[in-house]
């Protein structure tokens, strides 16, 4: 007996699911569901705004695409051999399960404790959606581009983030698991320790 093809309408109305239970869980545990200014911007440029994290796009945005090339590597290593749809969706389950974590209290209170972001309160659901497509964007980016483009765009993405905002998904990956003092000075008041 043969197993059934996972095809692209398959993939599809799975990732929809999945994305329909992100916005279930995360509105179970208290997160808002656009900013509780009321509306929603397609972009956020200001890091120090009650408005960061609730609306669609923001700095952090670029993490997000880059959480979809990392995860794209990672099931090329390790499933090389499993469809692609099969890859996606393991990608998306990975990128769901971070937003979710991302918006306990735990790591919230961590990012607050521990890094610049005292003002954190979690992502409004509109925002988390939209960092998890970011991330599905990138995946299908580093499918279709050669891996010198998904390389480039990973170090411009970073510099140009840590240049505009003093900070950049690798800062905060460090400030996270292992603060450092001075990073932390440095995020603060622009100035290298």
């Amino acid at each position: 007996m043969r197993a059934a093809k996972l095809t692209a309408t398959h993939c599809l109305l799975i990732a929809l699911g999945l994305i329909a239970v992100q916005a279930v869980v995360e509105h179970a545990m208290g997160r808002v569901t656009i900013c509780t200014c009321g509306y929603v911007k397609f972009w956020e440029g200001e890091v120090n705004s009650s408005g960061n994290s609730q609306h669609l796009t923001d700095w952090y945005s670029f993490s997000h695409l880059i959480h979809g090339f990392g995860f794209y590597l990672l099931f090329w290593l390790v499933g090389r051999r499993w469809p692609i749809g099969l890859r996606f969706l393991a990608a998306l389950t990975l990128e769901i399960s971070w937003e979710m974590i991302e918006n306990s209290s735990l790591i919230i209170d961590r990012y607050r404790a521990e890094t610049i972001s005292l003002d954190y309160y979690g992502d409004s659901i509109i925002n988390s959606v939209s960092d998890t497509l970011m991330a599905v964007v990138g995946f299908w980016l580093a499918y279709y581009l050669p891996v010198t483009v998904i390389v480039a765009l990973t170090i411009a993405m970073e510099v140009g983030v840590g240049y505009a905002i003093r900070d950049n998904l690798t800062l905060n990956i460090i400030m996270l698991i292992h603060p450092v003092p001075w990073i932390k000075a440095w995020q603060s008041a622009g100035q290298i320790y």
